[in-house]
């Protein structure tokens, strides 16, 4: 077997380890799945209906900021999440099946009824004031969490030869976290009219907006993506089992999600004045981001080196250069370094418009379409011999 063969060989073995091309269908009328999936999700929907329109009359300033606000900010999430779903790209019809399942089927059919559910129990063992300190950190994180994950364990049933990694469990609950994240902050926005009995609503709701905003930024999205990636595993999805691995990361991100909504009664018993300002600006958000870096680390190496079986052969024709494929499925620093290492301000140009290149021809041998496989080529070429920009 030749170098050229064993390369073809590594390619076709990674497109089959990695799922990626393959296309992904929702309705599966036989598939228990797919009815799991719309029974939440129409059952969520119903649930949301009947929750806010009996006060929409009366609070509909305050819901309306609450959507238009959250509806914005998840624009930049989205690109955020997007550019992390740069190696073996996961199709968009699935993450937006994660993000509704996380915002109707997790938020409005599971995790609002069970959390009042275990609020109620405990109010009746501990009493109100036990609950108003720490009732909130010691049900969301196994609620929640649990039923924001069941979004990947639908879609390991309906896309199984899709989802096969523990970065695909990353994005997928990081998807299923921001379609949760938004419905209760527009929850919140909408609680916080109806507890002002309607006065000075858009103040109100803006207030939720700023606060929920800024703690957004290390909640359920955070949470989510790292406990997936746990469960996938723990499920033994990935390239070798680490179930004990997958059991830590689930267990880290349900403490994380615990103490964040713990900080309040943690905050005052660590210090009355600094204690709540030290864990929302600085302990919490440190932690909660090394957790997600310490999942991400350990989940990409997968990603990148089927990545790079995939791109490999195309070192052979001379298409690509050993350090572009390198670059290209590298993170964000090795693509970087690679830019640097060019010799003026237009090769740099040029090498961040080739390795962009480079990914579209990954896409389109992922997809096994001859035209736009030929088209990525001859556009590498084109980038290639074309003059370097001053």
């Amino acid at each position: 077997m030749t170098t050229s063969d064993a390369a073809q060989n590594d390619r076709a073995t990674a497109l089959r380890a990695s799922g990626w091309g393959e296309p992904f269908r929702l309705v599966q009328v036989r598939n228990l799945c797919f009815w799991v999936f719309a029974l939440g999700v129409v059952s969520g929907a119903y649930t949301l209906i009947h929750y806010f329109g009996s006060g929409l009359a009366a609070y509909g300033v305050g819901l309306g900021v609450g959507v238009i606000a959250f509806a914005l900010y998840v624009i930049p999430w989205l690109i955020l999440l997007a550019y992390h779903n740069r190696y073996t790209r996961l199709p968009g019809k699935l993450l937006l099946t994660a993000f509704v399942w996380g915002a109707l089927g997790a938020a409005f059919w599971i995790a609002l009824a069970a959390n009042g559910a275990i609020l109620s129990l405990y109010g009746k063992l501990f009493g109100q004031a036990w609950v108003s300190d720490w009732g909130a950190g010691l049900t969301a994180p196994f609620t929640e969490e649990t039923s924001k994950a069941l979004a990947l364990v639908l879609l390991i049933g309906l896309a199984p030869r899709l989802v096969r990694s523990p970065f695909d469990g990353l994005i997928i609950g990081a998807y299923a976290g921001l379609g949760f994240q938004i419905i209760e902050d527009v929850l919140y926005a909408y609680n916080a009219a109806v507890a002002a009995f309607g006065v000075d609503q858009v103040g109100v709701a803006w207030r939720i907006v700023l606060v929920r905003s800024l703690s957004g930024l290390f909640a359920h999205v955070l949470f989510s993506a790292v406990f997936c990636s746990g469960l996938m595993w723990l499920l033994g999805r990935g390239q070798r089992p680490h179930r004990l691995r997958g059991a830590l990361l689930m267990i880290g991100a349900m403490i994380a999600h615990g103490l964040w909504d713990n900080m309040g009664a943690l905050g005052y018993k660590l210090s009355d004045g600094f204690g709540v300002p030290l864990l929302l600006f600085v302990v919490l958000p440190v932690v909660d981001l090394l957790l997600l870096w310490l999942a991400f680390r350990l989940a990409v190496p997968q990603e990148q080196a089927w990545l790079r079986a995939i791109l490999a052969p195309e070192t052979a024709s001379g298409l690509l250069t050993e350090d572009e494929v390198t670059a290209a499925a590298g993170g964000w620093l090795t693509r970087r370094r690679y830019r640097k290492a060019q010799h003026g301000h237009g090769e740099r140009v040029r090498a961040k418009h080739l390795l962009t290149a480079a990914n579209d021809l990954a896409q389109e041998l992922a997809g096994r379409d001859e035209a736009g496989i030929e088209h990525a080529r001859s556009e590498i070429t084109r980038l290639r011999a074309r003059p370097a920009d001053g």
